[in-house]
C-alpha cells in the first residue's frame, strides 16, 4: 500500500480546482512549491540530566498575500510532508477567508504528554530560538496547533522578545490573555465550525433544533463545536478522543460530560449516561445530520466513504478527507465543508489578535465573536455560490475562491 502523503493530496485538489476554473498552470505553478523550508535540531537537557536532541521544522508556503501564518504542532508523528501540506492549506485558508496572510506551519517530533513542564519549556524555547531568523511580526507569525498550548505561545513570545531586546507580542498568536492574547481566541476554531454549521443548515432548510451531531476528536475544536451546537438545540450522539468514543442514541448530556472530562480527561469515566463504546472508525459511520471530523488527517478514505451516513460533513481537523473520498462523497450528494473554510475561525481570530497586538488596543469578546461571524459567514457564502456556479464540491469551490485571490495578487505584484 502506498504511503499517504498529504502534500500530494493538496496538489491533486489544487490541480482539480484550477482545471474547473480554467486557470492555466503558468498562473498558479508557484503555489505548488513552498517558498522556504527549515529543519532544525533542538538539544534539550532532560530532568534526569540526559541531553536529548529533538527534530523540528518550519515551512513557509507562501507570502504572496502577507506574512506567513500557521500553527506549531508538537506530536510524535510529525514529519516534513505533513508540515509542508499544513503550510499550503494555511495559504489557501487565509485566502478563502480573505485575511492578509500567507501560509506557514511548524512541527516538533515529540510526545508532549510524557514531557515534564520544565522539559516542555526548554524544548519550546529551544525550537523558537532555532527558527527565530525566519519569523517575526512582519514575516511569519506562529500559533498553537495539535499538542501546543497558550502557555507554550507565551514562552515563544518571551524567548523571541529576549532575542530582539524588546517586547514582541505580535510574533505569535494564541497567547494567554494576561500576555496580550485576544478574547475569544481559545474558542475561535470551534465557534467558527458552529457558525458554518448553522449557515449550512439554513441552506438545506434544516433547523439546529434536534439536529443529530457526531464529532470525532474531543480536543479544543471538537469539544467546543459540540458544546456550542448543543447550546443551539442540536443533539450530540457521539464523541471520541484518541482512545475511542462513546455513543448515546438519545443524545449526550454535554454540560455534564464537559464538566467531568475537564477533571478526568477520560470519556468513558466522564459520561454518566449508559453508552455504547465505539472505535474512531465506527464513529464516522454512525447515521447523523452533521459529521464533524476534528481529529487528525486522512480519516475519511476510499475504504469508508461509501459507509458515511450523514447530511453533510464539516472538517474541524486539517485534511481529514482525502481527495478520492471527496469525489465519492460528492457523487453521493454529501457536501463536505472543507477544512480551509470550516476551521478558519482560529486563524481569523489569530489575525484579530495580531492586529490588536500591533495597535496595543484590545477588543471585548462580543466584538471579537461578531467580527469572526461576519468574516466566516461571508467566506462560506462565497464558497457556496461558487460551488453552485461551477457545479462542483465545496472543497473545489473553496480552492477556486482562494486561488483566484492568490493568482490576482501574484499577477499584480509581478
Amino acid at each position: 500500500m502506498t504511503k499517504y502523503n498529504p502534500y500530494d493530496n493538496f496538489i491533486a485538489v489544487l490541480d482539480e480546482a484550477a482545471g474547473v476554473a480554467g486557470i492555466p498552470l503558468s498562473e498558479y505553478v508557484t503555489f505548488k512549491y513552498p517558498e522556504r523550508e527549515l529543519k532544525v535540531s533542538i538539544p534539550v537537557k532532560m530532568d534526569d540530566g540526559e541531553i536529548k536532541v529533538f527534530e523540528g521544522f518550519r515551512v513557509q508556503h507562501s507570502t504572496t498575500r502577507g506574512p506567513a501564518k500557521g500553527g506549531i504542532r508538537f506530536h510524535h508523528e510529525v514529519n516534513l510532508d505533513e508540515v509542508r501540506a499544513l503550510s499550503a492549506w494555511m495559504t489557501f485558508k487565509c485566502a478563502v477567508s480573505n485575511i492578509p496572510y500567507g501560509g506557514g506551519k511548524g512541527g516538533v517530533i515529540c510526545n508532549p504528554k510524557i514531557l515534564s513542564l520544565r522539559e516542555l519549556e526548554n524544548l519550546t524555547r529551544g525550537y523558537i530560538t532555532k527558527i527565530a531568523p525566519i519569523i517575526g511580526p512582519d514575516k511569519d507569525i506562529p500559533a498553537p496547533d495539535v499538542g501546543s498550548t497558550p502557555q507554550m505561545m507565551d514562552w515563544m513570545m518571551d524567548t523571541y522578545s529576549m532575542i530582539k531586546g524588546a517586547p514582541q507580542p505580535a510574533v505569535v498568536t494564541g497567547k494567554s490573555l494576561e500576555v496580550d492574547g485576544s478574547q475569544g481566541r481559545n474558542e475561535a476554531t470551534g465557534r467558527g465550525v458552529c457558525y458554518v454549521a448553522l449557515e449550512m443548515l439554513k441552506n438545506l432548510n434544516m433547523s439546529a433544533e434536534g439536529a443529530k451531531i457526531v464529532v470525532q476528536g474531543f480536543g479544543n475544536v471538537g469539544s467546543i463545536s459540540a458544546e456550542l451546537l448543543y447550546n443551539e438545540g442540536a443533539k450530540v450522539l457521539a464523541v471520541s478522543n484518541s482512545q475511542g468514543g462513546i455513543y448515546v442514541e438519545e443524545g449526550i448530556d454535554m454540560p455534564k460530560l464537559l464538566k467531568n472530562y475537564a477533571k478526568t480527561k477520560d470519556l468513558y469515566k466522564s459520561c454518566e449516561q449508559p453508552y455504547k463504546k465505539v472505535t474512531n472508525a465506527e464513529l464516522l459511520e454512525i447515521p447523523c445530520d452533521i459529521l464533524i471530523p476534528s481529529a487528525l488527517e486522512n480519516q475519511i478514505t476510499v475504504e469508508n466513504a461509501e459507509k458515511i451516513n450523514t447530511k453533510f460533513i464539516i472538517e474541524g481537523a486539517n485534511g481529514p478527507t482525502n481527495s478520492e473520498a471527496d469525489a465519492i462523497l460528492f457523487k453521493r450528494g454529501i457536501p463536505v465543508i472543507p477544512d480551509i473554510l470550516a476551521n478558519s475561525g482560529g486563524v481569523i481570530v489569530s489575525y484579530f489578535e495580531w492586529v490588536q497586538n500591533l495597535q496595543a488596543f484590545y477588543w471585548e469578546e462580543d466584538e471579537v465573536n461578531a467580527k469572526l461571524k461576519k468574516q466566516i459567514v461571508r467566506a462560506f457564502n462565497e464558497v457556496y455560490k461558487t460551488a453552485e456556479q461551477f457545479n462542483t464540491s465545496m472543497r473545489i469551490a473553496a480552492y477556486i475562491v482562494a486561488l483566484k485571490r492568490l493568482c490576482a495578487a501574484r499577477k499584480l505584484r509581478g
